[in-house]
C-alpha cells in the first residue's frame, strides 16, 4: 500500500507542476523538464533507497523472481537487504543471493553438497552401539 502511496504522489506531484507551470504561468516547456524530472528523481530514489525499506518496515509490494531450475527454500531480512536461499537439484548447491538496495551490491554466498529437500536418517543411539 505505501508503494502505491509514494507513486501516487510522485505523479501528482509531476502533474501539479505541468498544471502551475505548464497551465497558469504558460511555460509549458519548463513545465515538461520539471516534470519529467520529478518522475525520474522519484524513479531512482524509489529504485535505489525506498524500495526495500518499503516492502520491510510498511508493507510495500516487491517481486522477486526464482532463478530457472532452482526451488525456493527461505527468505531473511539482514538489515535493509533481502537475502534468498534456493537449491539447485541438479548441482546440489544451496545459493544465498542478497538482494540489496538498486542491486548494486549484491552477495552470494554457494554451499556445495547441500541437499536440504531429502530427508538424511540420522541413527538412532541405540543403533550406534
Amino acid at each position: 500500500m505505501i508503494t502505491y502511496l509514494y507513486w501516487i504522489s510522485i505523479i501528482a506531484l509531476a502533474a501539479g507542476l505541468l498544471y502551475v507551470i505548464g497551465f497558469k504561468m504558460e511555460e509549458w516547456k519548463i513545465a515538461t523538464i520539471a516534470a519529467i524530472t520529478v518522475m525520474s528523481i522519484g524513479f531512482v530514489a524509489y529504485h535505489f533507497h525506498f524500495q526495500q525499506i518499503f516492502v520491510k518496515r510498511y508493507g510495500g509490494v516487491m517481486t522477486v523472481q526464482v532463478p530457472e531450475g532452482e526451488l525456493h527454500l527461505a527468505a531473511t531480512w539482514k538489515d535493509d537487504n533481502l537475502w534468498i536461499e534456493n537449491y539447485n537439484p541438479e548441482t546440489n548447491t544451496c545459493h544465498f543471493r542478497e538482494y540489496s538496495r538498486g542491486n548494486l551490491l549484491q552477495g552470494q554466498v554457494t554451499i556445495k553438497d547441500c541437499n536440504p529437500l531429502l530427508r538424511q536418517s540420522i541413527p538412532s543411539p541405540e543403533s550406534v552401539r
